[in-house]
């Protein structure tokens, strides 16, 4: 390994020393010819601003390939790879004048194509348009109509997201540079993510641990922030909603501003909704039958708010970014799905109304303050990401004794009766990113490091007081042959630590002594520690010889153990069970292998992305013989164990565009995952997502002036039967859905308004959903759901 380090490092160097620096002059004009001013005009880090003559004069350039990208007001955006050298460093670039919004989409795609067609994994690039359009319950639920990507969705207005079938602490999800921290480890723990105030979503099918770190060992969801172009004076926009299934209305306005140097962004965010409603008036929760008042799931109310405000100096060579956001969501749980009894549930009272939250319900707030910045040299830049959040979440039951418990709650306790469970966490992260160019080569090198501090409260207990320190250090080399071939590779080393504290019963139990009964209060959880460290890299390579593009991708990626793995010890009311962790846990390893093959025509596309990946020691919870009588309350004891597994599959896309208003598309995804060792050796893993397709016909007619990108489409998706389980889960049933979307943009005298009109299971179809919580108990998805979304734009003079 020493020696590779040194022919790496060998090459690198003198690829510094054999770099050649030129200048390049780019003149900007119309069509007409005529030069325009205050054009910007970037190639890789560097941006100048054209002057009088529409010439802009980039200096200490390193000859080879660069995305040219200029952009000015009132014109379409211009983008294409140029090769530069001592025999090109002139380019003429004419720009043509930006006359509809279909024109800047088609811009956008093409950009969006050259990211994928230069990175070796596995991406998906969506924007604001394609959320407005496909608008859902939360974010995660959004996005699951893309292939390979689902959700483990609690209620309405709670999900999380599922690439190829992993999910949990195996998925990061990045907000504007910083690693979105919640209390992501738990299937009801939804993320507290606006939809209404993100920007471009990136979302990586894969591992991405050379880039993220632990936890990304499934893949990443990069959440781009909102861009506030200069000079905008002021404006913003008011978003409406609603939605018939739970009675849902909401509504986001957005106000931002803009001149030649600041700008600043805001958005309030607010949502009601009721109990949903499912097509059946009854479920059975484990063997107890549970009627439904109106089809309704009781308690599963929520009230939804989002805070969010930035504000940002753009200069030359200097740029930084202030953002600050604050999410709060009060959610009920499932009346007759959660708790030690569900039979003890006053359904009287929760049927009296379906917009009152009673107990059981939860709250979480997030708060998120970040700060970005740039600095911007002749041939390279320099990233700063700082990052602080806290994250706090409190679960509300009535108080129930089991085991040595007292039966009345001691009036001594400060902790509240009803107050279940907090857990409280601050998070300090830092990212710095240092990108330049050596020749043909691309180069980063950067650090990401975060620290934690975990508190928890309640009367009842799950893991333990945690502290959690992460580190890493990566490089990152893109090296570009010509226009058709890149290569990538890509090293890096990671440290963590967690110190957990120890935690004691705030009651006595009784135990057995030498044949003498002793009452102590019990050592839920000891005080112990645990270092881990890693070392992972990556490979790939993009080929790109005109209608064709191949991309691979091979690597190593790891995880480490989060803390319910290591120390829980508790009942975990959302599932009925008694979980145990397991501190002498080994750090996760992934090794795999991604492929990518896309053909693309005038009229026609498709495209093919295999994946194989191994795991030697993949951490489960795995469901044994035993039931807990004391502190489990007589659940079933889950203990957290390793094996190996092997997993692989697919996803596949396909278009067709019959006439200019008439396109049809076709997604398909397929996951296996076979356990090859250990107790459950020859099962899958639990949550593993059904073979589906989906197949849409979009018409886009051009109606008249006043009514413009209009589209009606249908969305039809068929869902294969998951007979392929590990227990205790149970065989989930094959299933098709229709969906129908329509909308448009239309003006009345100057005021534009954006309407999309969704009908989700139109048919009302009763189905379950393998990557839903509340499948465990068959229960089935929502039932037919209209929504409404209207956005207003508007500008200030």
């Amino acid at each position: 390994m020493k020696k590779w380090y040194a022919l790496f490092f060998s090459c690198f160097l003198a690829s510094y020393v054999w770099a050649q620096n030129t200048g390049l002059s780019v003149y900007v004009s119309s069509n007409q010819q005529l030069a325009i001013v205050g054009a910007k005009v970037s190639l890789s880090t560097s941006s100048v601003l054209t002057d009088a003559a529409g010439t802009a004069v980039l200096k200490n350039i390193i000859s080879g390939s660069y995305v040219l990208v200029v952009q000015a007001k009132g014109y379409a955006a211009y983008e294409r790879r140029v090769q530069i050298n001592a025999n090109n460093r002139h380019i003429h670039v004419k720009l043509k004048p930006e006359v509809t919004e279909l024109k800047t989409v088609e811009i956008n795609s093409n950009a969006q194509n050259i990211r994928k067609n230069t990175e070796a994994r596995n991406i998906e690039i969506v924007d604001q348009n394609f959320v407005q359009r496909n608008l859902n319950g939360s974010l995660m639920k959004t996005l699951d109509r893309l292939p390979g990507i689902s959700s483990i969705g609690i209620g309405s207005g709670q999900s999380k997201p599922l690439i190829r079938g992993l999910g949990f602490n195996r998925v990061v999800v990045i907000d504007k540079g910083i690693k979105h921290e919640g209390q992501q480890w738990g299937a009801d723990h939804g993320l507290e993510i606006d939809q209404f105030a993100t920007g471009e979503i990136e979302i990586i099918k894969g591992p991405s641990s050379f880039v993220y770190g632990s936890d990304a060992i499934g893949g990443a969801i990069n959440l781009k922030p909102v861009n506030v172009p200069l000079k905008q004076g002021l404006g913003g926009s008011v978003n409406l909603i609603g939605k018939t299934n739970n009675k849902h209305y909401g509504g986001s306005v957005n106000l931002f501003g803009s001149n030649e140097k600041w700008f600043f962004d805001s958005r309030v965010t607010y949502q009601n909704y009721a109990d949903y409603r499912v097509p059946t008036d009854r479920v059975y929760v484990y063997d107890y039958d549970v009627n439904l008042h109106h089809n309704q799931l009781r308690n599963t109310a929520g009230r939804e708010t989002g805070l969010h405000f930035s504000t940002g100096y753009v200069g030359k060579a200097f740029k930084t970014s202030f953002y600050a956001s604050n999410s709060y969501a009060k959610t009920g749980f499932f009346a007759n799905a959660h708790g030690l009894e569900p039979r003890n549930v006053d359904e009287v009272l929760h049927d009296a109304s379906d917009r009152d939250i009673q107990l059981p319900y939860q709250t979480v707030n997030h708060f998120k303050l970040i700060n970005r910045t740039e600095f911007t040299h002749s041939n390279s830049k320099t990233e700063v990401e700082l990052g602080f959040q806290h994250n706090y979440r409190q679960e509300f039951n009535r108080y129930t004794n089991h085991g040595f418990m007292p039966a009345v709650y001691p009036s001594y306790m400060t902790i509240p009766i009803n107050l279940e469970r907090v857990y409280d966490k601050y998070i300090y992260s830092a990212n710095a990113k240092h990108s330049f160019s050596v020749n043909k080569h691309q180069l980063q090198v950067g650090f990401n490091g975060d620290y934690q501090d975990n508190n928890i409260s309640g009367w009842s207990f799950l893991i333990p007081a945690f502290q959690q320190f992460n580190a890493g250090l990566f490089a990152y080399d893109k090296y570009i042959i010509n226009n058709e071939l890149v290569l990538h590779g890509a090293l890096r080393y990671d440290y963590g630590t967690y110190q957990f504290e120890r935690y004691d019963d705030w009651f006595a139990s009784e135990s057995q002594v030498g044949g003498t009964t002793v009452t102590e209060n019990l050592t839920r959880a000891r005080d112990f520690s645990r270092n881990f460290n890693s070392f992972v890299w990556s490979v790939g390579a993009n080929y790109n010889p005109g209608k064709l593009s191949i991309k691979a991708n091979i690597g190593k990626s790891f995880r480490m153990p989060i803390a319910k793995e290591l120390a829980a010890n508790g009942v975990n009311y959302h599932y009925f069970s008694y979980e145990r962790g397991n501190e002498n846990l080994d750090p996760e390893v992934a090794y795999q292998i991604d492929l990518g093959v896309n053909w693309t025509e005038q009229k026609w596309s498709v495209a093919l992305n295999p994946f194989y990946n191994y795991f030697p020691n993949y951490i489960y919870l795995n469901p044994t013989a035993y039931h807990d009588r004391f502190y489990g309350a007589g659940n079933q004891v889950f203990e957290y164990e390793q094996s190996s597994v092997m997993r692989y599959g697919a996803e596949f896309r396909a278009t067709y565009q019959w006439l200019p208003t008439l396109s049809a598309e076709f997604l398909g995804e397929y996951v296996y995952s076979e356990q090859l060792s250990g107790s459950k050796k020859g099962f899958t893993l639990p949550f593993s997502p059904a073979p589906s397709g989906l197949i849409n016909l979009t018409w886009s007619p051009k109606i008249s002036n006043s009514i413009s990108n209009t589209y009606f489409s249908v969305d039809y998706r068929l869902t294969a039967a998951q007979n392929n389980i590990v227990p205790p889960e149970k065989k989930t049933a094959g299933y098709q859905i229709i969906n129908l979307q329509t909308g448009g943009s239309f003006k009345f005298n100057k005021q534009s308004i954006d309407l999309s009109l969704q009908i989700q299971n139109l048919m009302d179809t009763k189905y379950l959903n393998h990557t839903s919580f509340y499948r465990l108990i068959a229960l089935p998805e929502a039932g037919r759901n209209i929504v409404l979304s209207l956005k207003m734009p508007f500008k200030i003079k």
